[in-house]
C-alpha cells in the first residue's frame, strides 16, 4: 500500500467505526449550495451548520488558554484515531467535514501554529496524499487551534480557485525559471499569487523569500497572515498563497440584519464559502462577498513588492 492508499482505508475504517463522523459525512448530503456570479469565474455559497464552532470560535489568548486543546492526544475522542505521517505528525478524520473528504494532520506535541520551518512539509503532505488540497489556516486567519500546529486537507475537485487555474483565464505569468513559476490574479476579488513548479527547493526558496519580507510588513504579528493550498499532480506542485491584513470583516461583528457569520480562511478563498446560518446563506450577495474579500485581504498594490525577491 502507497500513503494514500493507507489513507484511504484509514478513513473508511473511521467512519464505519465512530458514529459522530459517519453521521456527519452523511449530513453532507443536506448542504445546500449557491452560486453567486463573478466576472468570469463564480464563488460558492454553503449552507453548513455543523461549522458553527469552527465559524465563531474564540480565538483570543485568554479563550485559548482556558479550554482544552481539543487537537491533542489527552483530549481526542476515543474514537478518533490516527495514522501516523511521518515522526512528529499524525492524521486524523475531521469529524466536522467541510468536504466529501475532510482530514486534520496534527503535530503530536503542543506547539503554536506557525507555517516558517513547516513548508516543506506541506509540500510532502501533498505529494504523499495526490487526491487531496492541502491546506493551513494561520493563527491570525481561520485556524479554530492557534495553539496547536496543524494541516487540513480536503479532496480535490472541491474549490473553484482549481479549475480557474487550470483554466490560465484569469490569472498570467508573471515569472519563470526552471522548476518555478509565478503566477498572479488581477480582477480575482481576492488578493493571491500562484507557485508551480516541480523543483521543491526551488519552491521553498520561492516561498520563504515571500514569508521573510512579509513578516517585516507585518512585525506586530505572531507570523505574517497567510492561507495556503498546495497540491501535487503530475509531477508538479500548485500553491495558492492568500496574504491577509486582518482576520474577520466588519459583518462579523455587526448586530442585526447588518451582521454575516463568516470568518475567511483557506476554504473560503479558495471559492467556497461557508454560512453557518441559514439567514446568511440566502441574503449574501456579490457585493457582500466583494466587500468581505478585500477587507481581510492585502491590497493588490502591497503584494508585487512582497514577490520582487521571487520574480
Amino acid at each position: 500500500m502507497n500513503y494514500s492508499d493507507k489513507t484511504e482505508a484509514f478513513f473508511n475504517g473511521q467512519l464505519s467505526d465512530w458514529d459522530l463522523a459517519n453521521t456527519n459525512y452523511r449530513q453532507l448530503e443536506n448542504v445546500r449550495t449557491r452560486s453567486v456570479a463573478f466576472d468570469g469565474f463564480e464563488v460558492l455559497v454553503q449552507f453548513n451548520p455543523a461549522r458553527i464552532t469552527s465559524t465563531a470560535a474564540k480565538v483570543d489568548s485568554r479563550s485559548i488558554e482556558t479550554r482544552p486543546c481539543f487537537l491533542c492526544g489527552n483530549n481526542r475522542p476515543a474514537q478518533q484515531q490516527g495514522l501516523v505521517f511521518k515522526p512528529g505528525m499524525t492524521v486524523l478524520v475531521n469529524p466536522f467535514p467541510i468536504f466529501r473528504k475532510h482530514l486534520t494532520i496534527v503535530s503530536d506535541d503542543h506547539v503554536n501554529q506557525r507555517i516558517s520551518g513547516n513548508f516543506r512539509t506541506m509540500l510532502d503532505l501533498a505529494a504523499e496524499l495526490t487526491e487531496y488540497q492541502i491546506f493551513y489556516n494561520g493563527p491570525q486567519c481561520g485556524a479554530s487551534a492557534p495553539d496547536h500546529f496543524h494541516f487540513q486537507a480536503g479532496n480535490k475537485g472541491f474549490l473553484p480557485v482549481e479549475n480557474d487555474f487550470e483554466g490560465k483565464l484569469l490569472c498570467k505569468l508573471l515569472a519563470s525559471k526552471p522548476g518555478t513559476e509565478v503566477w498572479s490574479w488581477p480582477g480575482y476579488s481576492r488578493t493571491l499569487f500562484s507557485l508551480k513548479g516541480n523543483d521543491r527547493d526551488n519552491l521553498i526558496n520561492a516561498f520563504d523569500a515571500f514569508y521573510n519580507k512579509f513578516a517585516e510588513m507585518q512585525n506586530d504579528k505572531p507570523e505574517p497572515m497567510l492561507n495556503i493550498l498546495a497540491s501535487y499532480s503530475s509531477g508538479y506542485w500548485t500553491i495558492h498563497i492568500f496574504p491577509r491584513k486582518v482576520h474577520r470583516p466588519a459583518q462579523f461583528f455587526a448586530e442585526g440584519d447588518s451582521k454575516i457569520l463568516l470568518s475567511p480562511a483557506s476554504v473560503d478563498l479558495g471559492g467556497v464559502v461557508i454560512t453557518p446560518r441559514e439567514e446568511d446563506y440566502r441574503k449574501i450577495k456579490r457585493e457582500d462577498l466583494d466587500d468581505i474579500f478585500r477587507q481581510v485581504s492585502l491590497d493588490n498594490s502591497d503584494l508585487l513588492p512582497l514577490i520582487e525577491e521571487i520574480l
